[in-house]
């Protein structure tokens, strides 16, 4: 019997090329392990490069 749930965040950066292909292999792959997706989040960040996003995908799935 599951007794709550549990997460898990992955994150993503922009800086080069992170594509839609890249972003549906994460979530087939997790998928795959019974991750449901939960949220997207897109975050501005600025490092000594510069400005740039990063995309942070939560997933979640029953824990126990």
């Amino acid at each position: 019997m599951a007794t709550g749930f549990e997460y898990k965040v992955v994150k993503r950066s922009s800086i080069g090329c992170t594509s839609g292909e890249e972003l549906e292999r994460v979530l087939n792959e997790h998928a795959g392990k019974g991750w449901h997706l939960k949220a997207i989040t897109t975050l501005k960040v600025t490092n000594q490069y510069g400005p740039h996003n990063d995309v942070l995908v939560t997933f979640e799935r029953p824990h126990g």
